[in-house]
């Protein structure tokens, strides 16, 4: 039989294609994940002097093997719950150490650091901590490496489909300008320090549109007078209502900050996911909501309280899906669970990536977990 070889122009064709695929790069559609503790999946754990880790029992007994996983909870967070379920996968890290520029590709990055805030200077008391601008930062040196792997002109274009989620700003208040440890304590009255935040927020998000977001929201804040820290530390016990009032305040000026940015900014649709009120309620009527306590935090250090984080020798509730709070700072699994439902409810989110199916809810661990040995 005779061998026929294929003719100039095939040959031209199969040379074009085996670069495109070697430049190219047939992506599907990942989030970057910038935040605080409420998003952190793993990054403080591994920078070494920061105080605010989740690196010890309990957390994370609800998720996976039940072993600490970086997140400040018992379970999923906010982004992981509407990442599942609009068919995003989850992303690593970015301190993970085996993260590549395909992981990158197939996953996206989270850069959330607990303790971090919009402004630099919040948090400082916790060592080390990203905050916003060093976030992106690092999302600019992210995207160098995909540059060089697939070419410019294909990680234009990834970026530029993936998805955003910025969600920060309660550090920014109660670990800065409500502590008169801080400069900006006195340097601002409350309606001049939530424009300041809004400002820098506004000029973060216009950064990152020049680097190629154009699909974003930012979360917006909750009642975080009513978290347990705040309430232990009024002597009534009550919610602050002077911290409920910034973060309504705060709210409104992103909303409406957001609204101008979606029409100002080329192909930009910036949404704000306000979830103030179903918190609120969630935590004024906690058995409408399958919830028997919203007050206090289901892992604490006996009757010490504040018990800052959730330690081995700390006393978990007996049934943690009854428990708005999981530590003094940080909702449970099932109250992550609910605010993401609020959204996705609120916003209409459609699957993006139609072969990836929602990870399940994290099987409860043992009702009561036993005291470490030793």
């Amino acid at each position: 039989m005779e061998l026929k070889l294929p003719s100039p122009v095939l040959l031209t064709v199969i040379i074009i294609l085996g670069l495109v695929s070697i430049n190219g790069c047939n992506c599907k559609i990942v989030q970057f994940i910038f935040g605080d503790s409420l998003s952190d999946v793993g990054n403080n754990n591994r920078l070494p002097r920061s105080l605010a880790k989740a690196n010890l029992p309990w957390y994370g007994i609800d998720f996976g093997k039940g072993l600490p996983n970086g997140r400040f909870c018992n379970g999923r967070t906010v982004a992981d719950i509407i990442g599942d379920e609009m068919g995003l996968p989850r992303p690593p890290p970015f301190l993970d150490p085996s993260l590549t520029e395909d992981m990158v590709l197939e996953n996206g990055v989270n850069y959330a650091s607990g303790g971090g805030g919009i402004l630099n200077e919040t948090g400082t008391y916790f060592i080390q901590r990203f905050s916003l601008y060093k976030q992106i930062e690092l999302f600019q040196g992210t995207q160098e490496l995909v540059r060089k792997k697939i070419g410019r002109e294909a990680a234009d274009k990834f970026f530029r489909e993936s998805r955003y989620v910025v969600a920060l700003g309660s550090n920014d208040f109660i670990n800065n300008f409500l502590m008169p440890v801080y400069s900006d304590s006195w340097k601002y009255n409350d309606e001049g320090f939530v424009a300041y935040l809004t400002e820098t927020l506004q000029a973060q998000l216009q950064l990152l549109h020049r680097l190629g977001a154009r699909q974003l929201m930012v979360f917006g804040l909750g009642p975080m007078g009513c978290i347990p820290l705040q309430r232990v530390l009024s002597s009534s016990g009550d919610c602050q209502d002077r911290a409920n009032k910034l973060a309504v305040s705060f709210n409104e000026a992103v909303s409406s900050m957001l609204n101008e940015l979606s029409g100002n900014l080329l192909n930009a649709t910036f949404k704000f996911g306000d979830a103030y009120d179903v918190v609120n309620d969630v935590i004024s009527n906690p058995y409408k909501y399958g919830f028997n306590n919203s007050d206090s935090p289901c892992c604490s250090f006996g009757n010490i309280r504040p018990a800052l984080t959730c330690i081995p020798a700390s006393t978990l509730c007996t049934d943690r899906s009854k428990y708005v709070f999981w530590d003094e700072y940080h909702p449970t699994d099932k109250a992550n669970e609910i605010v993401a439902s609020e959204l996705i409810k609120k916003f209409g989110f459609l699957r993006v990536n139609q072969t990836e199916a929602p990870s399940p809810s994290p099987v409860p661990g043992p009702a009561l977990a036993p005291a470490p040995e030793g």
